[in-house]
């Protein structure tokens, strides 16, 4: 398959054939870790989710800091007539107060086109951008798919985006800067990983967008793609605030299942991208039947609040049907508030999107890439889950 990594540092070549794909059992989202079962939702948000978050931190992304009373944020460009006059153009700058000595504040910023015509604080968009800044640019001298701002304020949603490398360089042996050097240089088993600090970054624009009287925070769609969308779904499950998490391709430690060995697996992940992760994750290469959780419980942990997986037909290395999988076995966890799944256990045909009551899935023609394809499929969703609300 072009563009996924083969046999690098002693890995076997990863498997694209689904006739190969191992038998495996699925840890069971709705039974504690002593045995007993949940029995309703106040059982799940009490009890359950706590653990199952712990696990997480344990186990798959760390721990990251407190950042209570640790953040600010100021707009520091103002444009009222930006994109022809159909949108306020913001740069917002948010500023963590690390807690290390001699590492003072990071500072990094975020885009927002809010548009000008609308009824009240507009819902938003908030891309994790794991591209270069051209990919989301606010001037909209460099248009494309990847971020299409003009699109999104004209079906009335705030466009936000932010780079994360901003927050945390996407290096190896990179924790004694960015995010992580504020609180802690060390690199031990639970200690919170590339990742993770970038959904700690997403959640400190929430913060600021809590201020804002022009965006309404209580509907915020995280969009990620790739390693983005990993980071999104871990953000939005650690941080309650987010009211949609549209994962793009987000294969292994994203939507995909671990279990499946398809593609993507925890043994390639932690080679190439050790620091994605916690140190603890590692020992699970080639051991995903006891690692203690899988992605579906991460979906899980999104619950009641609404959740879209997207996958491109020929980006085998995100496990398409692993990622489609997910969200078919946390559909037990939605249903404990009353909310519907996708529908139809049935994977959709490419091109034949599936938007259910709490869900949406598709998977495109093409290869890894977030499209405009992509975005209308998640305005879609979004006009049902945000807008109407």
């Amino acid at each position: 398959m072009a563009g996924a990594p083969g046999s690098q540092h002693g890995l076997p070549a990863p498997n694209f054939d689904e006739g190969a794909v191992p038998a495996y059992s699925l840890p069971d989202p709705l039974r504690f870790e002593d045995g007993s079962a949940v029995a309703d939702a106040r059982d799940w948000t009490e009890r359950r989710r706590p653990e199952l978050l712990e696990l997480f931190r344990r186990h798959v992304y760390g721990r990251a800091p407190d950042a209570r009373g640790r953040t600010g944020w100021r707009t520091v460009e103002l444009d009222r007539r930006a994109l022809g006059g159909a949108a306020t153009r913001k740069l917002v700058e948010v500023e963590i107060r690390g807690v290390r000595p001699g590492a003072a504040r990071l500072a990094f910023r975020v885009h927002v086109l809010v548009p000008n015509e609308r009824p009240g604080p507009a819902p938003s968009f908030l891309l994790l951008n794991n591209r270069g800044p051209e990919r989301a640019d606010p001037t909209r001298d460099t248009k494309g798919g990847f971020w299409p701002a003009e699109a999104l304020v004209a079906r009335g949603y705030a466009a936000a985006a932010f780079c994360v490398g901003d927050v945390a360089p996407d290096e190896r042996d990179s924790f004694g800067s960015g995010v992580h050097a504020l609180f802690d240089d060390r690199r031990g088993p639970e200690h919170w990983g590339t990742l993770a600090a970038w959904a700690f970054g997403a959640s400190r624009v929430l913060d600021a967008f809590e201020a804002d009287a022009d965006l309404d925070a209580a509907r915020v769609a995280l969009v990620g793609h790739s390693r983005g969308g990993k980071a999104a779904l871990w953000c939005g499950a650690e941080d309650d605030r987010v009211a949609l998490v549209a994962a793009n391709e987000s294969g292994c430690g994203g939507a995909a299942l671990g279990r499946r060995r398809f593609g993507e697996t925890v043994a390639h992940v932690n080679a190439l991208f050790p620091h994605w992760f916690c140190g603890a994750f590692a020992a699970f290469g080639g051991r995903e039947d006891v690692l203690p959780v899988d992605q579906h419980e991460l979906v899980a942990l999104l619950a009641p609040r609404a959740v879209y997986v997207a996958s491109a037909q020929d980006d085998l290395w995100a496990d398409p049907k692993g990622e489609f999988l997910s969200l078919v076995h946390a559909e037990p966890v939605y249903a404990l508030f009353g909310r519907g799944g996708l529908g139809s256990h049935a994977a959709p045909t490419v091109g034949a999107p599936r938007h259910g009551d709490a869900m949406g899935y598709h998977v495109r023609a093409g290869g890894h890439d977030l499209t405009r394809y992509d975005w209308e499929r998640f305005l879609d969703f979004a006009d049902v889950h945000l807008r109407a609300r």
